[in-house]
């Protein structure tokens, strides 16, 4: 059997009948269609990245950096690799919600595919060649797939501009090369998993290393090869994790400051600062220098914060599933799946084995999605429902790899009662949570229970039915599970999304908070022509602007004589100023407007130099200094401008001429 026969090292595995790659194209064909159909109605989405990308499409030194305007006066508060690839877009489309948007979906797309044949070699690997052994493999792989591309919060992110598509991609693709690296011992897949994981350091930071602990374990128990290997191995692929991101670390720390934009989001411009506190330990701890406090959840710390309010809705269908699967198909696959651990036990010795193969599946995936939950659960500090995605591949590889395991160990009755209380899980939740979103959700829950139940019954029973009448109920099984988050995902993918905190499915949550997506949606978000959407958040300081034409037109006379058009309080208002014009214009304070960027000083020196035309008075309840900590600097402009200089309005809006003597 696939799981407890003996390696066949030596055989190679079956050629792939022909329907199996045809049942992987419609099932890309259709996550293509979902996550494209209908993109534009968002807009520029997050106008605070979008403008970034479009600095980035006319300035190359703005895209290395990832500044937010093309004069390369201040960065966004994250590293650069995402803006690289919607930058590069920009450059070659033209500035477009296609040309921002498309490319997140294309990862989105490539996610899954990933994702299917990660689970699909954990299941098939070398060691076994029969053909019904591939088209377990096969299905197991293609309902893992299928499950992250109807994961809520994965058709939102995937149709969306945040950073969090490329690192989703970037640790699904880590995750090939680890299960690949488990299987032959190799340290060049190993490495090769630590390069993604640096560069998903270089996208979004710390959260990029949650994987780790379960990759680790994973080569550490499943590897067949002597302990002194492993260890050599591992630190390997330290080394090239560390090298893929650390040259861009040692290049923006040791370039001088006046070379390149201020690190947005700190407050002594330095990247490492950065990662290490507002976008580190500060999310975990709340002692976020600069920060506004954690407005943007919609629940609170603690171990059921992915079960509550919107996060329940956007991931939390089939955590239960997969902890109950992956549970269970750990104690089926027994002491063979960790022959490797301790090879002088083991009849086997060093060999990658259908059970090792398994368990080393069954650890990344689990592992992933624990740990992960884990430090989303604890965070004190900034805390948004869409962070919620990077738990998607975790839960989806584990319900895959643990189902496909009690499936064909069905003739244990520790096996059928696993399949039988995930699917028994599954359906009470999903009704729990339709039951939120009210109206015709809640009916439809009942059908999903209905449905839930019959194929529960049948899972257990599976040893007294003939083989037929048990795949109709594992069928079923499938589809009552993802007959709710399918559900959430069509109308995610039917909403427009604008602003920086949206969420998922037909329950919304009430304020958001700032770091890097705090702020009011729909305003400033979709370019002439697009339509507004689900947003949330707070206003003031952290909502977009209204351009209208009038004002629009000012600020781009004359544009070409000045670096940039106008400054502004913020980064949101002014990435609204800067995305209607198409020119830079300078975010005081960086996003927040707390960051000492620039300073007074430097600005003053700034507007005797003519390199700034207008000023743009933010109109926001927030001002800086309600921030929870943070510089003053934006204050102190702001003060400087009013006093020495002559306020007009346009269209409702307070503007000051700063080359006006």
């Amino acid at each position: 059997m696939l799981l407890t026969s003996s390696p066949r090292t030596s055989s190679a595995p079956p050629g792939r009948p022909s329907w199996h790659r045809l049942s992987l194209a419609l099932l890309l064909v259709a996550t293509t269609a979902l996550y494209l159909v209908g993109l534009s109605a968002s807009g520029y989405a997050n106008s605070f990245y979008s403008a970034a990308a479009q600095a980035g499409g006319e300035s190359w030194k703005a895209w290395f950096f990832g500044s937010l305007d093309a004069g390369s006066a201040i960065t966004v508060d994250k590293p650069p690799a995402a803006l690289w690839l919607m930058g590069l877009s920009v450059r070659i489309f033209g500035l477009s919600s296609w040309s921002i948007l498309v490319p997140e979906a294309l990862l989105g797309v490539a996610s899954v595919a990933v994702l299917y044949a990660t689970v699909r070699r954990s299941l098939a690997g070398r060691a076994d060649g029969s053909l019904a052994h591939s088209n377990l493999a096969h299905w197991a792989a293609l309902g893992g797939a299928a499950t992250l591309a109807l994961t809520p919060a994965a058709t939102l992110m995937f149709r969306f501009n945040n950073p969090d598509a490329l690192l989703v991609f970037l640790e699904v693709a880590a995750a090939w090369f680890v299960v690949r690296a488990t299987q032959t011992a190799s340290r060049k897949h190993l490495a090769l998993a630590g390069v993604m994981i640096g560069l998903g350091f270089l996208t979004k930071m710390l959260q990029a290393f949650l994987v780790l602990p379960a990759f680790v374990v994973a080569y550490a128990v499943a590897a067949p090869t002597t302990w002194k290997r492993k260890v050599v191995d591992l630190f390997a692929a330290l080394g090239a994790m560390v090298a893929s991101f650390g040259w861009y670390v040692a290049l923006f720390e040791l370039v001088p400051e006046s070379w390149r934009p201020y690190m947005g989001g700190s407050q002594k411009n330095s990247l490492l600062e950065l990662a290490f506190g507002y976008n580190g330990l500060g999310r975990i701890t709340g002692e976020e220098t600069g920060g506004l406090g954690n407005g943007g959840s919609s629940s609170g710390v603690g171990v059921l914060r992915i079960f509550q309010s919107v996060s329940g809705g956007m991931i939390s269908w089939l955590v239960p599933a997969a902890l109950v699967l992956g549970a269970f198909a750990c104690a089926v696959l027994g002491r063979r799946a960790w022959a490797n651990l301790n090879p002088r036990t083991s009849p086997d010795g060093f060999n990658a084995t259908p059970a090792t193969q398994a368990n080393a599946g069954l650890v990344v995936w689990l592992g992933w999605l624990v740990v992960t939950a884990a430090v989303f659960s604890s965070m004190s500090g900034i805390y948004h429902d869409y962070y919620v995605v990077a738990l998607a591949p975790g839960i989806a590889g584990a319900v895959a790899v643990g189902a496909a395991v009690l499936w064909q160990r069905r003739e244990l009755l520790a096996a059928r009662i696993g399949l039988a209380l995930a699917v028994s899980a599954t359906g009470v939740w999903a009704v729990r949570l339709l039951m939120r979103a009210g109206g015709a959700w809640t009916s439809f829950g009942g059908f999903i229970a209905v449905g839930a139940t019959v194929a529960a019954l049948g899972l257990l029973f599976a040893d007294l039915l003939p083989d037929e009448v048990a795949r109709v109920s594992l069928v079923l099984a499938v589809v009552a599970a993802l007959a709710g988050p399918t559900s959430y995902s069509i109308n995610t993918a039917q909403t427009a999304h604008t602003g920086s905190i949206v969420t998922a499915g037909p329950v919304s949550g009430g304020m958001g908070g700032g770091g890097g997506g705090g702020g009011r949606g729909g305003m400033g978000g979709p370019p002439p022509g697009g339509a507004g959407g689900q947003a949330g958040g707070m206003g003031g300081l952290l909502g977009g602007a209204t351009v209208s034409d009038e004002l629009k037109a000012l600020l781009t006379q004359d544009s070409d004589s000045y670096t940039w058009v106008a400054a502004t309080t913020g980064a949101q208002n002014a990435a609204s100023y800067q995305l209607a014009t198409e020119s830079p214009v300078i975010a005081l304070g960086g996003f927040n407007g707390t960051d000492p960027a620039p300073t007074l000083a430097q600005f003053t020196a700034m507007v005797a130099a003519g390199q700034v035309h207008w000023f743009i008075a933010s109109g926001s309840t927030g001002m800086p200094g309600q921030a929870s900590s943070g510089a003053s600097d934006a204050s102190e402009i702001v003060a400087w401008v009013a006093e020495n200089f002559t306020a007009q309005t346009v269209d409702g809006t307070t503007v000051y001429d700063l080359t006006a003597s």
